[in-house]
């Protein structure tokens, strides 16, 4: 179950791949599988935006073993585009736990969000993650997580003047 949320986010929910080995970074081969399945899927995930001329993001691992994180997601509201760095760690007791997505820039900007610039998902998403682990992982967390965070914040945050486009 996908819960509450809108048709279009459900839909692109369901293109991507469910992930079946539950094993975390201290799992030794068994957390191989599980990274091996978690690029598929955030393959696939980069796939449907691009086919839906909705590309967003981009993330890559910063360490071998798959446990760092470090990219850009962007959002564009009224015709002007909003970039922000984005990264996080997998925690150790993955993929019971939900991964926790910072946006650094955005600390101290919007009450949505927790030191280090975590953003705020406790209500919506970790009961989503809870009960859907270990069959969710990063592009579950981006696409359920993240994307509609920015759909919610970045209107705000330009209202206030908090936060400048990307002048190109």
């Amino acid at each position: 179950e996908i819960g509450n949320m809108d048709d279009k986010t459900k839909q692109t929910v369901q293109k991507i791949p469910l992930l079946t080995v539950k094993a975390g970074p201290t799992d030794g081969d068994e957390w191989v599988k599980r990274l091996k399945e978690e690029y598929k899927a955030l393959i696939e995930y980069v796939k449907i935006n691009k086919n839906a001329d909705h590309d967003w993001f981009q993330i890559e691992s910063q360490n071998k073993l798959g446990t760092r994180w470090k990219g850009k997601c962007w959002y564009i509201h009224e015709f002007k585009k909003y970039e922000f760095d984005l990264e996080f760690e997998i925690p150790v007791a993955y993929p019971s736990t939900a991964i926790e997505l910072q946006l650094p820039e955005l600390e101290g900007k919007t009450s949505k969000m927790y030191r280090g610039g975590k953003i705020c998902l406790d209500i919506h998403f970790k009961p989503l993650w809870a009960k859907n682990a270990p069959h969710f992982g990063i592009a579950h967390a981006l696409a359920m997580g993240l994307a509609p965070w920015l759909a919610a914040e970045v209107p705000h945050l330009v209202d206030k003047n908090h936060i400048s486009a990307v002048v190109k």
